[in-house]
């Protein structure tokens, strides 16, 4: 029973990537089960947030929900951008060597302390490490802050979403460790493991500089 269930609701959110917005009525008919049924598979995949739904007028009548997937839907589906970013960078150090790669992480690393540096401007130390879990976590990285008696913290990353750029281009964890040093410029930031070389998360030691 179980198994059929899944296999219906991936049947929705496909049906739902290929014809973008569809309504009970259509999908009931599509699958060839009851319009009640549906609901129950559209309620399970809404509490997943990977659909939404819009309210929409009818002509004449009442009117009626119409469903597409949400931004965590269509992230189901595989789109190969790590790949894609690869060869980007592969092509882009064969046109001009590994510093030109190394340059583009580190536009990166100062594109995202101009973004950033305003929200840590006047906080505390304790506060900083607790904002950048927060930034952290706005871009996938799934942080967890654990604080040890003597004042320092651990930063545990338990999702890398450029893993394997990083696997290929180590500068790209470099950068991240001095944008977390530029951000929390009183702070001393030292990897003890990292998804890129094949450990469980990445962790980071942090403590006040003396």
């Amino acid at each position: 029973m179980r198994k059929k269930t899944s296999s219906t609701k991936e049947q929705i959110l496909k049906m739902l990537k290929v014809q973008k917005r569809l309504t009970v009525g259509e999908m009931a008919e599509q699958l060839q089960i009851t319009e009640m049924a549906v609901r129950r598979h559209l309620s399970a995949l809404e509490r997943e947030e990977l659909i939404e739904s819009t309210l929409v007028r009818q002509p004449m009548g009442r009117p009626t929900n119409v469903y597409q997937l949400s931004v965590k839907g269509h992230q189901r589906f595989p789109r190969h951008y790590q790949q894609t970013m690869l060869d980007f960078l592969a092509d882009l150090e064969q046109m001009g060597g590994k510093q030109i790669v190394a340059e583009l992480f580190q536009n990166r690393q100062e594109r995202m302390r101009k973004l950033y540096e305003q929200q840590f401007g006047d906080k505390s130390f304790d506060e900083k490490i607790k904002e950048l879990v927060a930034v952290q976590n706005e871009h996938g990285y799934m942080s967890e802050l654990l604080q040890y008696d003597d004042g320092s913290f651990e930063l545990v990353e338990h999702n890398c979403p450029i893993a394997e750029v990083a696997q290929a281009y180590p500068i790209a964890c470099e950068c991240e460790r001095n944008l977390f040093e530029t951000l929390i410029h009183e702070a001393e930031i030292v990897p003890k493991t990292c998804l890129a070389d094949g450990d469980d998360a990445c962790r980071y030691h942090i403590k006040r500089k003396k």
